[in-house]
């Protein structure tokens, strides 16, 4: 019987990591001309996602190779963590257990969708 779960755990393992596929567009295009006949050319696009957190920013970089920002949003995220004791008297030296960990900076998290 623990074979079986550990197959069935393995198997489920297997089948999400093989499920991954990535995506490309491709639009055909046509060309018409009275002397030329119809050509097909394939335009394949390439999509990105940048990340840029708390105060970051490097887009001017991809928006100077031709890159183009699809879509912009930001998000909420922590940038920094700080320990305090949870009591008093707690050392958080010697006592790891009153040791309480809270966000210290918030900051925003810029999320670009680019296509070239």
């Amino acid at each position: 019987m623990k074979n079986f779960i550990k197959l069935t755990k393995l198997s489920l393992i297997i089948i999400f990591l093989t499920s991954c596929k990535t995506s490309v567009t491709n639009e055909e295009l046509i060309k018409n001309s009275e002397d030329i006949k119809s050509d097909q050319i394939t335009k394949v696009k390439s999509k990105m996602e940048l990340k840029y957190s708390c105060g970051e920013d490097g887009i001017s970089e991809f928006l100077n190779d031709g890159w183009i920002i699809v879509e912009e949003y930001s998000e909420e995220k922590v940038c920094t963590w700080k320990s305090i004791s949870a009591t008093k008297d707690c050392d958080m030296e010697k006592d790891k257990g009153c040791k309480i960990t809270i966000p210290d900076k918030i900051g925003e998290e810029k999320v670009y969708l680019l296509e070239k």
